[in-house]
């Protein structure tokens, strides 16, 4: 099962020539979760090369303009678009029916329909394999973080045993790799510990939105294989970062590195930056850190697999094409 994240907007509070604000598309398999929605976003998504996907959930870290003004076009895109049996449902903190109600005017009457549901810090979303974790996060408003979290996978299918216990290839040995015992022709049950090995762990991406150092994110992100945190500061504007409750990169490498994450990537940068002093600031605390720009993708692999890597512009129109030519050539 495929699992990456589009960096769709990196900028802070406004939009440059290289950067677009807060957005991010989380893929697993055939699923699309968008993480906020600043100005512009569906435009991002349609300049990339993952286009503009009839979006069933969206999720609003909080209502500062910068992560939520690009929502009110793009519903009424998908309206334009004719949709009208496929349900949007859009998740947020405490404030997410106020935020709709003032947005009504603007937005008009939707032909499909619009789900909103509020979330409060420690509330799961299950999904089978997985689960979707609210946080708390600490930016003096009504905030989240978010935390997909898979469950633990079965352990590899031992062929060699299965042979010897005489378990016919077919659906026992399915059911034994979902984790059901299966009954013999000659009466035996074999139990799926008897032929499995240990749990696999699952893999788990946690993104904070606009937030301050905080214990509760480092709480949520412990042996995350991805932490997207925000840097929006140096440590140069330290006081500036602590009066507006955000980041510095320090601080975010510093959660990092207390949480125990595989990798860090840094995200909504300041306009006075280029992004790489954040990732040299970052780098003497975390050295797994990483400043992706806007159309990059990171890739999350099974841990067996390897660890997360930073495909840059992965996700600019032709670039699938443009890594299985280099592979051939390799």
């Amino acid at each position: 099962m495929d699992l990456d994240l589009v960096f769709l907007g990196t900028s802070a509070s406004m939009p440059s020539a290289q950067r677009a604000p807060a957005a991010f598309l989380l893929r697993r398999g055939g699923e699309r979760l968008l993480f906020d929605c600043a100005e512009g976003t569906q435009r991002q998504l349609q300049r990339s090369s993952v286009g503009l996907p009839e979006l069933e959930e969206i999720f609003l870290t909080h209502f500062h303009a910068d992560h939520f003004l690009g929502l009110p076009g793009m519903l009424k895109t998908f309206a334009l678009r004719g949709r009208e049996e496929t349900e949007l449902t859009v998740y947020g903190p405490s404030g997410l029916r106020d935020l709709f109600g003032r947005l009504r005017p603007f937005v008009g009457r939707l032909p499909y329909r619009l789900t909103l549901v509020e979330l409060a810090p420690g509330e799961t979303l299950e999904r089978g394999e997985y689960r979707i974790e609210a946080f708390a996060v600490d930016h003096g408003v009504s905030a989240l973080g978010y935390a997909l979290v898979e469950h633990e996978r079965p352990g590899r299918f031992d062929v060699e045993t299965a042979d010897a216990l005489g378990v016919p290839p077919g659906p026992e040995r399915g059911l034994l790799q979902r984790g059901e015992s299966v009954t013999l022709p000659d009466g035996r049950v074999v139990s799926p510990e008897e032929v499995l090995g240990e749990p696999r762990p699952g893999r788990k991406v946690v993104l904070t939105g606009d937030t301050a150092p905080s214990p509760s994110v480092v709480q949520a992100a412990y042996r995350a294989d991805l932490l997207v945190h925000e840097a929006t500061f140096s440590t140069e504007e330290r006081e500036r970062a602590r009066e507006t409750l955000h980041a510095t990169a320090a601080e975010a490498a510093e959660v990092a590195r207390l949480a125990d994450v595989r990798l860090l990537a840094l995200t909504h940068v300041s306009t006075r930056y280029f992004g790489s002093e954040l990732g040299r600031e970052a780098r003497e605390i975390f050295p797994e850190t990483v400043v992706p720009r806007d159309f990059d993708v990171i890739e999350v692999p099974f841990p067996e697999r390897g660890g997360p890597r930073l495909v840059k512009g992965g996700a600019r129109p032709g670039a699938a094409e443009q890594r299985s030519e280099a592979g051939e050539a390799l």
